[in-house]
């Protein structure tokens, strides 16, 4: 009776730690999401108007999603705020490479000097 009452026991606490160590690999494969940071300085309202919707299409499709466009600064606690910002996210930065390495997305990124000074950057998120 004790040997199957000790077997029971192992096989539990076994199935626990397999469990354990399952999770902790599918929680290491998990990628963060990335976010993209713009400040912008429009210098040409109306172009900017057309890259920015032709940018928001492509963002999209490759899974994107704003987090902010434009808004309103509320309060600045230090220096100047850029006239315009942006911040969206991707799932993970293979998603964002993807955005990055579409046809479509150089093109733009080809021309957006012409309508604003850029300041842009992508973080690894939590």
């Amino acid at each position: 009776m004790r040997t199957r009452y000790n077997r029971i026991v192992l096989s539990l606490i076994a199935a626990a730690m397999l469990g354990a160590v399952a999770f902790q690999g599918l929680h290491a494969q998990t990628k963060p999401p990335v976010y993209v940071v713009n400040e912008i300085d429009v210098t040409d309202s109306a172009g900017f108007q057309k890259y920015a919707d032709a940018q928001a299409q492509l963002i999209q499709k490759h899974g994107g999603r704003y987090i902010i466009r434009g808004g309103k600064v509320v309060t600045t606690f230090d220096g100047e705020p850029p006239k315009r910002f942006t911040i969206y996210v991707f799932e993970n930065d293979d998603a964002l490479q993807a955005w990055r390495n579409d046809p479509a997305a150089k093109e733009l990124f080809a021309t957006r000097s012409q309508y604003g000074k850029f300041r842009s950057f992508a973080i690894e998120g939590l």
